[in-house]
């Protein structure tokens, strides 16, 4: 029902950062554009608590990646901040990780979508980095190079480490019920936070709503 642009340059790579260093460059972009930003594991893709390490481990969640291109195809920049701390507990490497980024990438190029930078913390939880969430470091770099305006800006995620990172900029925070969204709502019941079945569903809400604009 989204349709896709015509011409899209659908080989262009995402920009991949670790503590707001550029790995490889993406095309020029419009800091006017609306943001959405997304956690990786739960909300693009089923999550495991044996750590998604593997090419093979990495299953989208039914209607994910057209939603991203959706949003894409609407003029929006999607990127994705995550949580990686598996590299840190030498579970997988950075090669693992970088080949399932790019099986996301295509699987998302194949239905027009792209994103626009992926940020990542690889630190053990232990490590007291400033990146990972629910600390904004990466959220802030994200700023810094993109110039979002988070006053206008979504973070979706499935954890309360997402939550609170977002808050921590100004960012309005969406929880899926998808990964471990309905433990983050059992657990928090005063939690006033928008909450969807999912971030297909996110996006029919949120574009048809800038359809009405």
């Amino acid at each position: 029902r989204w349709g896709f642009p015509k011409g899209e340059n659908r080989d262009s790579p995402p920009l991949v950062a670790s503590g707001g260093r550029a790995i490889c460059p993406t095309r020029h972009l419009n800091s006017d554009m609306k943001t959405i930003i997304l956690d990786r594991d739960g909300v693009i893709n089923e999550d495991s608590y044996g750590y998604i390490g593997k090419v093979e481990d990495w299953h989208a969640i039914s209607g994910s990646l057209a939603a991203m291109a959706a949003f894409h195809h609407a003029g929006w920049r999607v990127f994705v901040v995550t949580n990686q701390s598996g590299i840190g507990r030498g579970l997988y490497d950075l090669a693992a990780m970088h080949a399932i980024h790019t099986k996301m990438q295509h699987a998302l190029h194949a239905i027009g979508g792209h994103i626009t930078a992926i940020f990542f913390c690889p630190h053990h939880p232990d490590a007291q980095c400033r990146c990972r969430k629910p600390q904004p470091g990466m959220l802030l770099d994200l700023q810094k190079q993109f110039q979002v305006d988070f006053s206008t800006a979504y973070f979706v995620g499935d954890k309360m480490s997402d939550v609170s990172a977002a808050r921590g900029v100004g960012c309005q925070p969406l929880l899926v019920l998808t990964g471990e969204g309905k433990k983050t709502v059992v657990e928090n019941p005063d939690l006033d936070v928008p909450v969807f079945a999912n971030l297909a569903e996110i996006a029919n809400f949120l574009l048809e709503r800038q359809n009405e604009e």
